[in-house]
């Protein structure tokens, strides 16, 4: 007899994350060489130096367990950052703690807010459970708050803010909120998503860590060594949160959900100060040429708090994404976060961002396309 399956159909269903295939085969699947990796809004100048030599000192030690209650980690990110330790807890990059939240607080039927587009894998966990995740349309390229608070119901467990927002780059301001925490009842966990947090230049983005002391509605803040410290291939993040809720995130995650290699490289790249001063002016840097080259091209632009920029495109995104492989630069395509005219950069090191506008250059005029975007030249979409 053949194999039968059983699957649930909100399994069956699922769409899997699209990652980017590994730069290796890339090259070889087009026959180029050399190429440069501008689509996972990963740190350009690699990781952070204290975080290699921490990680370079305990390799002997890789026979042990790691400390399933990741105590030194917490210890220090409380006493950094002023946060209550029972309150930290660690995951496999931030992205494990939003499916923690999910599994910990959400039944098949729940409602779940998303903006939408934003970061794909808030669908996708909702989805893994069986619950319903609520679109909520951004509003010029933002968080549209009040729009997210009119679509909370009585089945509603979690909302998801994501502040700055992957892939448009912008951010909801302190007041604004402030005005959208105090609309919600006090059993909706609020999951507030900080991973680009580090890049921000506007004084009025509002810090999660300054709302954390919240009870109603409770408040989950991601945090991730993955862009701005260069850690994003040894997967570490964490969430801060009531203890209350922290302990039930502790209940469904796996007892060695990060490992020794992840705990001390995290421990390092929080002393390492002169790295992310030095990341941070690689990225306003680069921004600034970005910026300077999409307007002379004549390419509407989201102005951006991150370390990507939203460009749009006069041809299908697809096209322009696999035109720039072909030249050995890999950017992302939009399509799939339903923006089928918007390509995603992130800022490089500087002869990378060179490399990337020349290419993108000659991708438009092939396609008989170069300059004809209509507007001002200097004007960026906002």
């Amino acid at each position: 007899m053949g194999m039968t399956l059983r699957v649930p159909s909100h399994i069956d269903g699922l769409v899997p994350y699209p990652p980017g295939k590994p730069l290796e085969e890339l090259e070889r699947e087009y026959g180029i060489t050399d190429s440069i990796k501008l689509a996972s809004n990963e740190n350009p100048l690699g990781p952070s130096p204290k975080a290699v030599a921490a990680i370079q000192g305990v390799l002997t030690r890789l026979h042990r367990y790691p400390d399933g209650s990741g105590y030194y980690l917490r210890r220090k990110l409380s006493e950094k950052y002023a946060l209550p330790f029972d309150g930290i807890v660690l995951g496999n990059g931030s992205n494990e703690i939003i499916e923690l939240v999910i599994r910990a607080f959400v039944l098949p039927g729940d409602e779940v807010i998303l903006p939408a587009p934003s970061f794909l894998v808030y669908g996708l966990v909702v989805q893994t459970v069986g619950a319903r995740g609520i679109p909520v349309p951004l509003k010029d390229f933002h968080l549209d708050l009040e729009a997210m608070a009119a679509a909370v119901t009585a089945r509603t467990r979690v909302v998801f803010v994501n502040n700055p927002n992957n892939p448009t780059g912008t951010i909801v301001r302190r007041r604004e909120l402030a005005a959208f925490l105090g609309q919600l009842p006090g059993d909706v966990i609020v999951v507030l998503d900080e991973a680009y947090i580090d890049f921000v230049r506007d004084p009025e983005c509002p810090n999660g860590f300054d709302e954390i002391h919240r009870t109603a509605p409770p408040l989950v803040v991601l945090r991730t060594f993955s862009k701005a410290y260069g850690l994003a291939g040894v997967r570490i993040g964490y969430g801060v949160m009531p203890g209350r809720v922290a302990d039930y995130l502790n209940r469904v995650r796996q007892p060695f959900n990060t490992t020794v290699l992840s705990q001390v490289a995290a421990l390092g790249a929080l002393d390492d100060d002169e790295f992310l001063v030095k990341t941070r002016e690689t990225i306003w840097n680069g921004l600034t040429y970005f910026y300077a080259e999409l307007n002379r091209l004549q390419l509407p632009y989201v102005p951006t708090q991150t370390n990507f920029v939203l460009i749009e495109v006069p041809l299908e995104a697809r096209l322009v994404y696999e035109a720039m492989l072909r030249r050995g630069v890999i950017i992302r395509s939009m399509a799939s976060y339903g923006l089928k005219n918007h390509i995603r950069i992130n800022v490089g090191l500087p002869e990378e961002n060179r490399r990337c506008v020349q290419a993108l250059e000659r991708v438009l005029a092939e396609s008989g396309c170069a300059k004809v975007v209509a507007g001002d030249t200097t004007a960026a979409v906002r």
